[in-house]
């Protein structure tokens, strides 16, 4: 957002050094030209008066003498004519040289033929135009008598343009660097608090409830956003804190309680005569040791979400092997297979302590409870084209339908298939908010013919290379 406001600044103070330096090179050319016409008028003028004056064949000579000094001077061609067009006196370089320049002439010697001056020239440019053409009227009213035209060499008066032109475009490019620093240093002041809230925000909603904004700086009304933020996150951040430990209070005050409860239930058992009674006696023992289960979920969710370990570089690789050899007997037990492919060598990510295997546990004892004996189920890892560590487990199993899949990562959420299998429903919940306190992520989907996939990703460890396809 920085660079779009710098980048708007920086277009707006454009826009305006050239609103600011283009009228004021154009009045420059202007002044330039008119005062070429006023200097040059004078001189047609002076030429004019003695032509007008001219009686004999000496005042011709004088003429002639005249305009062949100025034209020899300033490099100018002078041409006098009467009023048949015929010249009379001519001196310096030829104005009829090319058909544009007969155009001007032509044009501004008939004017001056009916007594008009010239009054206007092209305004000059670096680039041109190389000469103009201005004429003068001999006599006055109805006793013109001929014309005076000069062909006027512009070269001094468009490197004085070049020149403040020059002038004019260094002022702005100064001015315009001064202005980007200017806005520079206001974006940057603008933006500092903004980023450093956004990166609060950031923080707050990947769970680290600590995230304060804490630049001082910006304007009083970002100051007292930053304030009122940091306010919100300690509201937020103690209520969430309140929850779980109620959470976790409750959960640890009901397992005494009910762990005598069992205990009693399963001392009780002898005494209880076969029968209907026996029956209600199993039933009460089996719903007290689920509701245990349910316990011990809840007391290790809430210990997962009050973050209180860092996360910290960890060997995937080792820990998968660790999980899928303690995992093996228990797979054997239930008749299911259970194997490691494709396992990525030194493969290392920064999470929270044991989440590879404690996310690996909660899959493999999904996968225990749900897949049907005979079936498989395979673990893999590898290295992501971002050098995340990728670790899936897929099994050829019931799985569930398409639109279910979204439930399985939600507490307590079971599809209807399922409802009466052993587990609290908090195992992938437990998981997917490891993944993502660590960082990574933990997606389901559907195995192909049949079955599920659990994918964990975990970001890589500092100065783990990404992984390049050769």
């Amino acid at each position: 957002m920085r660079r779009r406001l710098l980048a708007v600044l920086m277009v707006l103070m454009g826009v305006a050094a050239l609103l600011l330096c283009v009228p004021l090179a154009d009045a420059y050319a202007r002044g330039r030209t008119e005062h070429l016409l006023l200097q040059r008028r004078s001189d047609a003028v002076r030429f004019a008066d003695l032509a007008d004056r001219m009686r004999t064949d000496a005042d011709r000579s004088e003429l002639s003498a005249e305009i062949g000094r100025y034209a020899e001077l300033y490099g100018a061609g002078v041409v006098v004519v009467d009023t048949a067009g015929t010249t009379t006196a001519r001196a310096g370089p030829g104005i009829y040289a090319g058909p544009a320049a007969d155009t001007a002439a032509s044009d501004a010697c008939r004017r001056a033929l009916t007594g008009r001056s010239t009054d206007r020239l092209p305004t000059l440019r670096p680039w041109g135009p190389a000469s103009v053409v201005l004429a003068e009227p001999v006599g006055r009213d109805e006793r013109v008598s001929g014309a005076v035209l000069l062909a006027v060499p512009t070269a001094a008066a468009r490197r004085d343009v070049t020149v403040r032109w020059s002038l004019i475009a260094a002022g702005a490019l100064a001015a315009f660097a001064a202005a980007a620093l200017v806005a520079a240093g206001i974006s940057r002041w603008l933006m500092r608090p903004l980023l450093d809230l956004d990166r609060a925000v950031e923080g707050l909603a990947a769970g680290s409830l600590q995230a304060r904004a804490v630049s001082a700086t910006g304007p009083p009304e970002l100051r007292r956003l930053r304030q009122h933020f940091n306010t919100m996150a300690q509201a937020v951040s103690e209520s969430i804190g309140r929850q779980r430990d109620f959470v976790a209070d409750a959960s640890h005050q009901l397992r005494n309680p009910l762990a005598t409860l069992v205990l009693q239930l399963e001392n009780v058992e002898p005494y209880v005569a076969p029968g209907p009674g026996r029956a209600e006696h199993t039933r009460a023992l089996d719903e007290a040791e689920r509701l245990e289960e349910l316990l011990d979920g809840l007391l290790a969710l809430a210990r997962v979400e009050s973050g209180a370990a860092d996360p910290q570089e960890q060997d995937v690789s080792r820990a998968v092997r660790e999980r899928v050899r303690a995992w093996e007997p228990v797979f054997r037990e239930a008749g299911l297979e259970l194997a490691a492919a494709d396992l990525a060598e030194d493969l290392r990510a920064r999470a929270l302590p044991d989440a590879t295997g404690r996310v690996l546990d909660a899959v493999l004892d999904n996968a225990v409870k749900f897949v049907p004996r005979g079936g498989r189920t395979v673990v893999t890892t590898a290295r992501g084209a971002d050098g995340t560590a990728v670790v899936r487990v897929t099994d050829d199993g019931p799985g569930v339908r398409e639109d279910q899949l979204p439930l399985l990562l939600r507490r307590f959420a079971r599809s209807p298939e399922h409802q009466n299998l052993a587990g609290s429903g908090l195992g992938l919940a437990i998981a997917d908010e490891i993944a993502r306190i660590s960082g990574g992520s933990l997606d389901v989907g559907a195995n192909e013919p049949q079955g599920l996939v659990v994918e964990l990703r975990l970001p890589y460890a500092r100065g783990t290379q990404p992984y390049t396809e050769r």
